[in-house]
């Protein structure tokens, strides 16, 4: 049954309802080249009746079932269809899918129309760290080991969510990340040579108070997800939007190093100094992982693990880096 014919098959059924017994007036509509549009009037004061209805916005909602394919029902009340300043003058029962959120607005009809990818922009927020073969580098006491809190992962994307299936989406997107290594020993220099990168501890007569290394990647992501919910949009706390149910979802995201830098702090003399120096500290330009997240409502938990290692091969530790917190 093709599209035009379904239209015309729901329109006739919707009509129908009202239930007429006499013999009615009867106007027929030629749509395309061989589909037709039935009306079928008993009593002309029902003419003032359908004046009263927003027939525009009906069609708009048969129109967005059917190019969504959806074949399944529910109750539905024509009186959702009435005009603004209009009474409801007799209930007509329409059929729509049950899988379908009781709070699907009107707004959505609107400007839906079959569309089955939405943008939406979110917030990662957490902890990063990194493990070597598999353990925490402060088990060995290395000067490298990182202080998990101040150690702050920052994500910043823009997603996009494509509908695959009822309640199967694939999550896709760019964005920019910065992972911020806040080492253990405040005294943690960070210096390079032509072998590799150097760990070794700043002897200078300061109190320092902080040492990092930060890199910064521009990444894209595809994240597959299965949302009970069914929830067309991705929940965002940034736009008001909250869905409903939970949802899961495991996929690949590629990075590629923009820029990276080593930041000291300390006192000089009871002044406060920086020290920022910029290089890349043979770290892979590429990174590559695999993003776990699981939600409720306009929240996320999520965790980020790197597959390939945070530098180059034989010129720093074997060290992979992992990151985990909120995403909103």
């Amino acid at each position: 049954m093709t599209m035009k014919t379904k239209l015309i098959f729901l329109a006739a059924l919707l009509f129908s309802t009202v239930g007429f017994s006499q013999a009615p007036d009867t106007v027929i509509v030629k749509v395309g080249e061989g589909s037709k549009v039935l009306l079928s009037i008993k009593d002309k004061k029902d003419l003032e009746t359908l004046k009263k209805y927003n027939f525009q916005k009906l069609i708009d909602k048969m129109i967005y079932k059917l190019e969504m394919r959806d074949s399944t029902q529910l109750n539905r009340q024509a009186s959702e269809f009435l005009k603004k300043d209009s009474v409801p003058q007799q209930p007509v029962v329409a059929q729509e899918s049950n899988n379908e959120s009781s709070s699907y607005s009107s707004r959505h009809e609107r400007k839906y129309h079959g569309r089955r990818t939405h943008n939406s922009f979110s917030v990662d927020i957490g902890t990063n760290n990194y493990l070597n073969n598999g353990k925490f580098p402060d088990q060995s006491n290395s000067l490298y080991s990182v202080r998990p809190w101040g150690s702050w992962y920052v994500g910043l994307n823009s997603i996009y969510r494509t509908r695959m299936a009822n309640k199967f989406f694939l999550e896709w997107g760019g964005g920019v990340s910065w992972y911020n290594f806040k080492f253990e020993n405040n005294q943690t220099l960070v210096t390079k040579d032509n072998t590799g990168v150097l760990f070794d501890t700043d002897t200078r007569n300061f109190s320092f108070t902080k040492s990092k290394l930060t890199a910064a990647y521009v990444n894209i992501s595809a994240v597959p997800v299965i949302d009970f919910g069914g929830n067309r949009r991705k929940p965002s706390f940034f736009d008001g939007r909250s869905g409903s149910g939970f949802r899961i979802g495991v996929g690949p995201y590629v990075g590629y190093l923009i820029d990276s830098y080593t930041k000291q702090v300390y006192n000089d003399n009871n002044s406060k100094k920086r020290e920022v120096h910029h290089n890349n500290y043979y770290l892979n330009n590429l990174r590559y992982g695999l993003r776990a997240q699981i939600g409720f409502n306009d929240v996320d938990f999520f965790f980020n693990y790197d597959m390939n290692q945070l530098f180059a091969d034989n010129k720093g530790p074997q060290l992979n880096a992992f990151s985990f917190g909120i995403s909103f």
